[in-house]
């Protein structure tokens, strides 16, 4: 891994005191009066899903058997049962979209936007699907019909990731793209998906510059070299694609759980953030034109 076993926990450790002290003065109180601490502290439920996706492990629970408690086992104290765990998962949502908000990157002024698809099961048993039942929709995608969800991301030109969005596999890229982009200003680039004269208007009075490819029956337009350059690096962001899911196990479909599902997902995309090696351009700008 790029990032040491202790410092990764260090860090998940400082975020979740934090977060539970936040969590303590900003919720309602539930009127239990039992709130007897568990065998893993928040801290350490986040550590053990953020190195799943670290480690080389693949599903979850031989990761368990075979990492938790053998590999990693000095890492921890008492252990909870494999069943246990999973249960719990669900509680861990919150804390983990609130960590993307907190790792966000930094505005640089150049960005990139795509979408994948993330299939909860094979074509052939899209009907007998129950545990994605009413949540998952079919879609289309490059490589053909899935049934599932979209991960929406833009990053900047570091290979940071500025915003994420799960949605449903038949939603149009074009929707969630533009609250994404709120904050940032300067250029953002997308494929031929995210073609709109509207969404190039408001995106441009915001001070943002939407670049996209043509299609077939478009007329032709002269660019800047600098946007030309850009345009063909957008490749980055496939590449981040592809790391989550071949080396990071962002996609599969064993998912049991629609909640633990989903934080299966955002952990992933976590530890891709916390982690030191990101996809980069060869070449930086240093002054983006408007």
């Amino acid at each position: 891994m790029s990032i040491t076993n202790t410092a990764l926990f260090v860090c998940l450790d400082d975020f979740a005191k934090t977060y539970e002290d936040w969590e303590r003065h900003r919720l309602i109180p539930s009127g239990r009066q039992r709130l007897r601490a568990g065998k893993l502290t928040l801290g350490e439920s986040l550590f053990i899903m953020v190195l799943f996706h670290l480690s080389p492990f693949k599903d979850f629970k031989h990761y368990w058997i075979y990492g938790v408690e053998q590999k990693y086992r000095d890492c921890f104290g008492t252990l909870p049962s494999y069943g246990r765990f999973v249960s719990l998962m669900p509680r861990l949502m919150v804390p983990f979209c609130i960590l993307l908000h907190c790792f966000s990157g930094k505005k640089t002024g150049v960005y990139f936007a795509d979408s994948t698809k993330l299939a909860v099961c094979h074509n052939a048993r899209i009907n007998r699907n129950k545990v994605f039942k009413g949540l998952a929709k079919r879609g289309r995608s490059t490589m053909g019909w899935f049934f599932g969800f979209k991960l929406h991301l833009i990053i900047n030109n570091k290979g940071e990731i500025m915003a994420v969005k799960i949605t449903a596999g038949n939603v149009d890229d074009r929707k969630p793209f533009e609250a994404m982009i709120a904050g940032p200003e300067g250029k953002i680039f997308a494929d031929k998906g995210y073609i709109s004269k509207s969404l190039f208007q408001r995106l441009w009075q915001r001070g943002l510059h939407l670049v996209t490819g043509i299609r077939r029956n478009m007329k032709n337009y002269l660019l800047p070299i600098l946007n030309k350059i850009l345009l063909r690096r957008r490749f980055i962001i496939e590449t981040l694609f592809d790391k989550l899911k071949t080396s990071m196990g962002l996609e599969h479909t064993r998912h049991r759980s629609p909640a633990n599902a989903f934080v299966h997902l955002i952990s992933c995309v976590a530890a891709y953030m916390l982690g030191k090696t990101k996809v980069k351009m060869g070449v930086t700008p240093k002054h983006p034109v408007r």
